[in-house]
Order: C-alpha cells, then sequence, then structure tokens
C-alpha cells in the first residue's frame, strides 16, 4: 500500500508543526524551504496553554515546557513607570489550565525539526505551487527547480506574503498595513532582576520579559509609515523613541548591539479567506490568517492550525472531507482572533492626550476589580482544547494529574 505523500511549503512555526502531526499519523511529509538554511532567526515567543494542549498532542507540550520559563507576575505601566495593573501567573494558569510560557523561537523550531526524518526537511528549494489538486480526483501539484513534485496533500505554511494563497484565491486582497512597526531583541541580561512588564505610551509599546536562561526578550511597537527604517540604525531608533522611559527599558536597549535589534512591519489579513483549503491544499499560520502581535497569538493560532489539520487527514482517505472539516473548525475561530487584535492594536496606537488618559484610566480600573477581570480579554482563546485528547507528562490512567 502506497504511503500517502504531503508536501509543506514553508518551514516557520505551521509549517513544521503540521509536518510533524501529519509523520506521526502516518503521511509520507516533504519540507520545501526557500532560506539555505534554518539558522536561529527570531527573538521570543510566547506560548499560551491552547497551543501548549495542541504540542502536548505531539508528544512535545513537556519538552517546550522544560526549556521554557514561567511569565511571571508583572502587569501594564507607563513610561514613567506607574503600575496600571498588576497580573498574577497564578491567576492565570487556574483559569487556563497552565502556564504563560517563553522561550526563544530557534529552540521551538529546533524541537519541531527533532519530530521529524532528516531526509523531510529540503532547504535552498524555493517551491511553487503550480496546481491545488481536486479532492477525489488528481494530485496537487508542486514545482521546484528539482521538478514538479505530484503530492495528496500541500500545505501552504509559506507566511505573510504566502503565494500559495494568492494561487489559491488570486482575488483576495491580501495583507493590509496595520500601521505600525515592531522591533524585537535578545538581551544578555541587565544584572538585576525585574517583574514582566508591557509599557504602553503614545502610539507606541514596550515590553520585557526574563528568559530561563537569564536573557531578556524584548519588543517594541510604534506607529511609523510602512517601510519605514531607521535613518542611522535601529538601535539607535529604539533609544530616541523609548530611551527615556523607565527602567530597565533603557538599559536593555544598551546591552543589545546594533545589529541585533530586528524591524518589522505589521501586516494583517483584515479580509478573511472564504476558506482555508481548496483541493488537495491547505494553508496553516499567517498564510491563512496574519494577525497583529497584539494579543502574541500569531504562532500559537498556527500551532493549532497544525495539529487540528492533522487531525482531520488520517493519511488512508481522500482529503476532501478533512479538508473541508479543517476550514470549518479553524476559519470563524481564527477570523474572530485576526479582529480582536486589530481592536487591541487600535488602542495601542492612540496618541492623543485625553485619548491615552482614557485608555489608561480604564486599564487601571480594570485592574482594580481583580486579575479574573483582566484575563477575561483571553477567555475563548486561551482556554481552547484540541480536538484530541492530550497525554502530556503529569497523566495517570488518562486523566490529568496537574492542569496542564
Amino acid at each position: 500500500m502506497t504511503t500517502s505523500h504531503a508536501v509543506v511549503i514553508g518551514s516557520g512555526i505551521g509549517g513544521l508543526t503540521a509536518a510533524t502531526a501529519l509523520h506521526r499519523c502516518g503521511w509520507q511529509v516533504t519540507v520545501l524551504e526557500r532560506a539555505a538554511s534554518l539558522e536561529p532567526v527570531g527573538a521570543g515567543i510566547s506560548l499560551a496553554p491552547n497551543s501548549q494542549r495542541a504540542l502536548d498532542v505531539i508528544g512535545l507540550g513537556d519538552a517546550v515546557r522544560s526549556l521554557a520559563a514561567w511569565h511571571g507576575d508583572g502587569g501594564m505601566r507607563t513610561p514613567a513607570g506607574r503600575w496600571l495593573t498588576r497580573t498574577s501567573s497564578a491567576a492565570a494558569a487556574e483559569r487556563f489550565g497552565g502556564p504563560l510560557v517563553l522561550l526563544h523561537r530557534s529552540a521551538l523550531v529546533d524541537l519541531l525539526r527533532s519530530g521529524l526524518p532528516d531526509a523531510a526537511l529540503h532547504t535552498g528549494t524555493p517551491a511553487e505551487l503550480v496546481g491545488p489538486g481536486r479532492a477525489g480526483g488528481r494530485r496537487a501539484v508542486v514545482r521546484t527547480s528539482s521538478g514538479d513534485i505530484e503530492a495528496d496533500l500541500v500545505i501552504g505554511a509559506d507566511g505573510i506574503g504566502s503565494t500559495v494563497r494568492a494561487t489559491l484565491f488570486p482575488r483576495h486582497p491580501g495583507p493590509r498595513y496595520s500601521g505600525f512597526t515592531t522591533w524585537r531583541v535578545v538581551s544578555p541580561g541587565v544584572g538585576h532582576p525585574f517583574s514582566s512588564h508591557e509599557t504602553w505610551g503614545r502610539g507606541a509599546l514596550w515590553g520585557s520579559h526574563p528568559m530561563k536562561d537569564g536573557r531578556i526578550y524584548a519588543y517594541a511597537a510604534a506607529t511609523a509609515p510602512a517601510g519605514a527604517v531607521a535613518a542611522d540604525d535601529e538601535k539607535a531608533e529604539l533609544l530616541r523613541r523609548f530611551g527615556d522611559w523607565h527602567d530597565p527599558v533603557r538599559a536593555i536597549i544598551g546591552s543589545v548591539g546594533p545589529g541585533q535589534v530586528l524591524r518589522h512591519d505589521v501586516y494583517q489579513l483584515t479580509d478573511p479567506l472564504p476558506s482555508f483549503h481548496q483541493g488537495r491544499t491547505a494553508l496553516v499560520g499567517d498564510s491563512a490568517h496574519a494577525m497583529a502581535p497584539t494579543l502574541g497569538q500569531g504562532g500559537n493560532q498556527a500551532i493549532e492550525d497544525a495539529v487540528v489539520l492533522a487531525h482531520h487527514l488520517p493519511p488512508d482517505r481522500d482529503p476532501g472531507e478533512g479538508l473541508a472539516a479543517y476550514s470549518a473548525a479553524r476559519l470563524p475561530r481564527t477570523t474572530a482572533i485576526v479582529r480582536k487584535a486589530a481592536q487591541a492594536s487600535r488602542l495601542m496606537q492612540l496618541s492623543g492626550g485625553p485619548a491615552v488618559a482614557v485608555r489608561n484610566g480604564l486599564i487601571a480600573t480594570v485592574g482594580r476589580l481583580g486579575p479574573g477581570l483582566a484575563l477575561r480579554a483571553f477567555d475563548g482563546i486561551a482556554d481552547w482544547h484540541p480536538p484530541q485528547r492530550t497525554y502530556a507528562a503529569g497523566t495517570k490512567g488518562g486523566h490529568r494529574t496537574r492542569p496542564w
């Protein structure tokens, strides 16, 4: 009996999770990556309980938690340092069935890659979808410089500028600029402990979070024209924009080299796709639902996509019914989260004094009413469970002995 063959275009978090999940289900998997190698890229990534439960399905949840730091108690601040609200990591873990954890993206990529056969990953291999195939009929076709590949299933995991998405839905307007840009850094440390925080100013924010190995993951965002870059370097730009914000912001900026600051404009799929599949081809992650980072759910939703997709696609069946079930499960959920992230972005981008004062007052009021009220923004997001039952360490006789 011939093993069903899936081709994954793109080796980001969504693509590697999909490949690993399909491989565990019995698919033969080929991952095609344009880049010449999978060098460590990006900075930190926060994984909420929803994506951790999805990783439990493919046997990687415990490994991720062993490498990651819990998001500690912290809260939201003003640029002058005043706390608007305090958050409790224990309250979040209790409400959503597990902690929010933080690790470097490269560590997550390495774990996901470890779940695949060595021969499955092909770097330096640009790929183009030339035929999405037809459920119950012809196979999908992917073109590479080495020739065409026919596949029973193709996964488009090629990011915000997805060419697979453009091939499937050529009339869709594609991603739109959100109005702001982001910076990310990993600092070697500032020599003293501090509480995790996200600080909102006028049309700008800064976040700082300790990692398990003593380094610090920090990110910033600010309204800016699309395509803008610093006149000198991005470290100098961060100092201009955030250098007078409360401790440890300036110290973190000062601890990194000019070439260690990543900057990216934020684009989002404001207009939802009509479907996440066509023929024998499906989309996952940013290819399907690029969202603003203001809820920290972009990578989390890509992981969810991958596990749900594999759940609906046993390798011994035609993929048509399973792909339809995948779209039905994922399109409404991710559309709602894209919109919620966009709403949070608009609050962050407020720059007028009166509007910022009202926003900060509302945040402070919610904080005084208790952590439960503030956490409600993630109800229906962080408490999600995959369609499969998960069995991470800490289970006994098929029943959990801890909440994550």
